[in-house]
């Protein structure tokens, strides 16, 4: 069933428009695009089912897809040996480190760890520039220069 027949009163999305619904299924969430239909849910210990991805692995795959993807488009027009990316991504939290210097830096609790392996026969500058480019995708961009995000209700059928 594609995001475009769902048969449980899930709304329709277009292209470019995300639409996150509840299942029905406890925590579980239906994530249309107007062309995926993918699920996330927590795992059992946080109250979910763990049928799809939580809310953080979703957040961390999307890092991890643009910055595989940005890497590719680099190396493919530079012609550069590059065979395969890979990208192993982490999230955490460490309020004893962040805390260290509150009063005078402003507190990030979030840290997300990147592990980029590039396979292929590439010098050390290419490699290097690489690393460079990978901080330059657009949704590492977004997420540490911030994003705006405006939330509002919407308007209801009833």
């Amino acid at each position: 069933m594609n995001a475009k027949q769902d048969a449980k009163g899930v709304p329709p999305s277009e292209a470019g428009t995300v639409v996150v619904t509840e299942t029905g299924d406890g925590l579980a969430q239906y994530l249309l695009d107007g062309r995926h239909r993918l699920l996330a849910d927590e795992p059992v210990a946080a109250g979910g089912k763990d049928i799809g991805p939580g809310p953080y692995e979703l957040l961390l795959m999307a890092l991890g897809a643009c910055t595989s993807i940005t890497l590719r488009l680099y190396a493919n027009r530079k012609q550069w040996p590059l065979e395969r990316v890979t990208v192993q991504l982490g999230h955490a939290r460490n309020h004893v480190e962040d805390c260290i210097a509150c009063e005078t830096k402003p507190v990030r609790l979030d840290h997300i760890d990147c592990a980029i392996t590039l396979e292929g026969a590439l010098d050390e500058g290419q490699r290097a520039r690489l690393l460079a480019i990978a901080d330059g995708c657009p949704i590492h961009r977004s997420l540490t220069t911030g994003i705006a995000i405006t939330t509002r209700l919407a308007a209801t059928a009833r």
